[in-house]
């Protein structure tokens, strides 16, 4: 029987989300990859485990996680049975509908009928009564933006969600939900885009200094641009990694000559810092108090353990800062 650690709040760091009274871990665990129905139960298992074990409260899935879909929901909703469970009130768990789950007209985008379905199906695949945060997964650019935040907000008046989140939206985009749930009093409080020292999009059209003046809290995805941020390639494309075993997200062209000299150069960085290239990657998406949470994947349990490790130097000075910065230009 599984009984988590009592020093398991000691090390992480938590930040409230926007002007929600919900504060989400510094380090949060995303389901999107090796949670599927192709994965090793015990390995999921283990680090869900080592996840909490070390202050890491907030789960992240989405309906369509796999393979196949709904299988990433239903493993954890299997470690939720089998172990964790018991805890259910210390999680904040979190899942998204968005993109095509069945066939048909009523699968896939924003909806109500789809939304509404979408999380019954999601609470009865992960054995729950709630779930903490639903996203709206990606913007629909036919149905109307009333009836997807009306479907939201509707959903939490039902009990069956105690906020509500977007998921993929860009600053208009964001602004214009925002104003329809502060009318309906929606408890709307968070944003989740990609973010990382490759990909600064939110900077650059300006979600992320608008989140952090109007009480947006913002969670960020692809943390290590898929492994770029990490010394996983910095020796050429090992036989196992991603691009080798699954070319969907992250192609053999991004891991140009010009792209490693960056990462070599971070890298070295990294170690004047007393850090692994992963670890400062990580640190350097929470430098400032704008990004609430940075959502980690894993393979393994030491993973997660290393990206813990950052938590104890999130300090950047300014010549670390302008470094980054001509390294990245």
């Amino acid at each position: 029987m599984y009984i988590a650690e009592k020093t398991r709040y000691d090390r992480m760091r938590y930040n409230r989300c926007g002007a929600s009274g919900l504060k989400l871990p510094a380090v949060s665990l995303g389901l999107w990859h090796n949670f599927g129905s192709n994965g090793s139960f015990d390995n999921m298992l283990d680090m869900c485990l080592t996840a909490f074990d070390n202050g890491i409260t907030h789960f992240d899935l989405a309906n369509n996680y796999g393979p196949i879909p709904g299988a990433a929901e239903e493993n954890f909703g299997r470690i939720l049975k089998k172990e964790l469970g018991v805890y259910r009130d210390e999680l904040v768990i979190s899942t998204k509908a968005g993109y095509e789950m069945w066939p048909g007209p009523y699968g896939d985008w924003g909806s109500k009928k789809y939304l509404v379905a979408s999380l019954d199906q999601s609470l009865r695949r992960m054995g729950l009564d709630y779930v903490d945060i639903y996203y709206h997964h990606r913007p629909d650019p036919e149905t109307p933006l009333e009836e997807t935040a009306g479907a939201l907000d509707g959903i939490v008046r039902s009990g069956k969600a105690l906020y509500v989140g977007i998921s993929n939206y860009n600053k208009e985009q964001t602004i214009a939900i925002a104003q329809l749930f502060q009318r309906m009093g929606t408890p709307f409080i968070i944003n989740q885009r990609r973010y990382s020292m490759f990909d600064r999009g939110i900077e650059k059209d300006g979600l992320k200094e608008y989140a952090a003046k109007h009480g947006i809290g913002i969670i960020t995805f692809c943390p290590l641009a898929q492994g770029l941020l990490t010394d996983r390639y910095l020796n050429g494309i090992p036989t196992d990694s991603r691009i080798r075993t699954d070319g969907r997200f992250l192609k053999e062209n991004a891991v140009s000559e010009e792209t490693l000299e960056k990462v070599r150069a971070l890298d070295a960085l990294a170690k004047e810092r007393g850090q692994t290239l992963a670890q400062m990657a990580l640190a350097w998406i929470l430098r400032d108090k704008d990004i609430t949470s940075v959502l980690i994947g894993a393979s393994k349990p030491a993973q997660i353990l290393d990206n813990v490790g950052m938590l104890s130097n999130l300090q950047f000075d300014a010549a670390q800062r302008e470094r980054i910065d001509r390294i990245l230009v």
